[in-house]
């Protein structure tokens, strides 16, 4: 029904990525399963598609505002009740509260999700190049008391390396950081003045930088799978699949 966290920690923690066709009630070119409302979409029936979501959680997600930056939001007892009710601008998410999903939006974007060894502390982000360049992964690490090699990443569904066509200004930004993040870019067989980047690889090589190697992923392309996944690069209007992880146990 959804594409579940593929990583050894299932019984610490809940994750999974939605799919558009399984459930859902929205209408072309939003059919089914679109769960924003940013996008065009009746409102009616995205507020079903998300209550239908709720149904397999512990409890409605945190949602947040995704401006494509670097800020993660650590959600606590504290700011809980705020956060639950006025959507931030963020791209990232961290709790060690229980059962308490946090959410994430994509249509080509990476998402990423991560968790200690024992699903106390977890975390999904938003990874898109631009998120990623800002370093979104290093600032949700911090948030962690668990040492980098004692946490997991998965990846959902994104953009894959044939379809991610990128400027020279997306290689350059990366590669001015950093030369080694050439790997990840190949030049356009059909048209010079592009490259095509892998978005997988950059966030492994970022993962891998900070100390994460337990890294998790089938690289499942939005672009190719028109059936499972919405593509904002392959359709433009479109709606938004929902990545969510939440801990378990106390």
């Amino acid at each position: 029904m959804f594409l579940e966290a593929t990583w050894p920690l299932a019984p610490f923690v809940g994750g999974f990525c939605t799919v558009r066709h399984t459930l859902g009630v929205s209408q072309t070119p939003f059919d089914k399963f679109n769960v924003a409302y940013h996008v065009g979409d009746n409102a009616d029936h995205v507020a079903q598609n998300r209550r239908t979501l709720d149904s397999f959680l512990p409890r409605s997600p945190i949602w947040l505002n995704q401006v494509h930056g670097g800020r993660v939001v650590d959600i606590n007892e504290s700011n809980i009740s705020e956060c639950a009710n006025n959507q931030l601008d963020a791209d990232g998410l961290f709790t060690r509260l229980t059962n308490t999903p946090l959410a994430i939006m994509t249509a080509d974007c990476l998402p990423i999700l991560l968790s200690n060894e024992d699903g106390s502390e977890v975390a999904a982000l938003h990874g898109g190049w631009r998120p990623l360049h800002k370093n979104i992964i290093k600032q949700a690490l911090r948030f962690f008391e668990s040492s980098p090699e004692h946490v997991s990443a998965w990846f959902g569904p994104a953009i894959g390396p044939k379809a991610f066509e990128v400027g020279l200004d997306v290689v350059e930004a990366f590669c001015n950081d950093d030369p080694n993040y050439k790997g990840a870019f190949v030049r356009h067989p059909d048209n010079e003045d592009k490259w095509l980047a892998n978005i997988f690889t950059l966030a492994r090589m970022q993962l891998l930088a900070l100390g994460v190697k337990n890294i998790y992923s089938d690289d499942l392309c939005t672009v190719e799978d028109k059936t499972r996944f919405f593509s904002y690069r392959r359709d433009k209007q479109t709606g938004r699949m929902v990545s969510v992880i939440w801990r378990k146990y106390p």
